[in-house]
């Protein structure tokens, strides 16, 4: 199918795919992979330089500084999203408006974000599970990653603008831009300054407001798709709504991973506390697992990100013979990832847990069984982002938003609190499989649907 484009990028709607999909996905996995690895040197220098029991403080802070993620997103992705279906309709004007509306709520959420998480600092992380010998810990380091929210959020959900606007490169830059002061800054602030677990909050808050600066600096000066005159900047509820709507999705998916986080870290305190392991020692080996997983699968979120702009703008532009190919690329690439970062746990669980420190035999081991157990079918894990973005780049992001319920709220969270009353702590960690399984099954479905659909909508184009 050709067609004639405008103003934008033509790159989206010639390129081979598979091009296209690595153009777009190396930035992303090297800023994800950067930023995950960050976050893991972040808990080896936590530790290491302050104690063992830190890493509990961290993973307990872990739904505030998601936070940043889930807001980010919702006005980032969804922004990108009726963004780039705006370009490949040809409507400049409403793209503009849409760019506009999502940066200036991304400002105001962010601002009103962090001043409510400082208000209920305290009883916001005895909810999280914080346990009294946590609390000394996890104090000092939320106190100041609350300041660092308005900065954290602008920064993230501008990089999904920057990435929809044809600069996949600049959007990496972004992200990195913090991931590297830190990397510069932690060991600085924690043995240099000797400020223990509050520098590696302040290095992690000084990176976002550089990263906030650079997004500024590009907004202003190089954002190519279209103007951001003023006249974007004025809110509307309509784009507010559709912003989001399409943002909803992976929202949803972050607010939920919250609350399960939340949930599952009060139900190890509670059924650790009733085992062998005791009420820590569950939360900081969990903590460091989490950590690897995620620079191992970050792979598979810059794959699944790099989709979103190549998707909507061909699905805008009826190209539906190029969303197919550029989602089943996608799949073929992120289940390659999955597959790998299964192996690499599944059979090297005690060297990826000792890089934190010494550590004792019950963290060890507490760490080998949710791997073995709560991480079983990781090689599936790249099929649901992946296939949660494809929906949110045509337009149908309350499939996505369905899929996180069902995985979150009706199945992994309800298993959470109910196997354990059968099983003791064990029962926390038997619910990721059961939920990962029926959540794949549901994925393959609705997505094998959707694409027959397409193929139904290329038909009536052809005609």
């Amino acid at each position: 199918m050709n067609r004639n484009i405008t103003k934008a990028p033509p790159n989206l709607a010639q390129d081979p795919v598979s091009k296209l999909i690595w153009r777009f996905a190396i930035p992303g996995i090297v800023s994800q992979t950067i930023t995950a690895v960050y976050n893991l040197v972040d808990q080896i220098f936590i530790g290491r330089g302050v104690a063992d029991i830190a890493i509990g403080a961290t993973n307990i802070c872990m739904p505030l500084t998601s936070v940043v993620t889930a807001l980010g997103a919702l006005l980032g992705m969804g922004g990108a999203a009726c963004f780039s279906l705006a370009l490949g309709r040809r409507e400049e004007d409403k793209a503009g408006k849409v760019a506009g509306n999502a940066l200036l709520l991304l400002i105001l959420i962010g601002i009103l974000a962090g001043a409510v998480t400082s208000v209920l600092l305290h009883p916001m992380l005895r909810a999280f599970g914080a346990t009294d010998s946590i609390m000394e810990y996890a104090v000092p380091y939320a106190r100041i990653i609350c300041l660092g929210l308005p900065f954290g959020i602008f920064a993230t959900g501008a990089s999904y603008l920057v990435r929809a606007d044809g600069n996949p490169n600049f959007s990496m830059y972004i992200l990195l831009s913090g991931a590297i002061f830190n990397f510069f800054a932690d060991p600085l602030f924690l043995f240099g300054f000797k400020m223990g677990i509050a520098g590696i909050a302040l290095a992690t808050t000084l990176g976002q407001v550089l990263s906030a600066g650079l997004a500024v600096w590009y907004l202003l000066k190089k954002f190519r798709s279209v103007r951001l005159q003023r006249p974007c900047f004025s809110l509307q509820s309509k784009l507010g709504g559709e912003i989001a709507v399409a943002g909803s999705a992976i929202f949803m998916t972050h607010v939920c991973a919250i609350m399960v986080q939340v949930i599952q870290n009060n139900s190890l305190k509670v059924y650790g506390a009733m085992s062998v392991y005791g009420d820590t020692i569950p939360l900081a080996s969990v903590g460091a697992v989490s950590k690897v997983n995620f620079v191992l699968m970050s792979a598979v979120i810059g794959i699944a990100l790099s989709c979103q702009p190549i998707i909507g703008f061909n699905y805008g532009h009826r190209s539906y013979d190029r969303v197919k190919k550029a989602y089943l690329t996608a799949i073929k690439y992120n289940t390659v990832v999955s597959v790998f970062a299964f192996l690499v746990l599944q059979v090297f669980p005690r060297p990826v847990i000792g890089i934190f420190g010494s550590g004792s035999e019950l963290f060890y081991g507490f760490g080998i069984l949710y791997i073995h157990i709560f991480l079983a079918l990781l090689f599936a894990g790249g099929i649901l982002p992946t296939t949660s973005t494809f929906f949110t780049a045509i337009g149908k992001a309350k499939i996505g938003l369905r899929l996180t319920i069902l995985k979150q709220l009706l199945l992994l969270i309800p298993l959470t609190l109910l196997l354990p009353r059968f099983m003791g702590i064990y029962g926390v960690l038997a619910a990721g499989p059961i939920s990962d399984g029926v959540i794949l099954i549901t994925v393959i479905f609705l997505a094998r649907r959707e694409l027959k659909d397409m193929e139904r909508l290329e038909k009536e184009e052809n005609v």
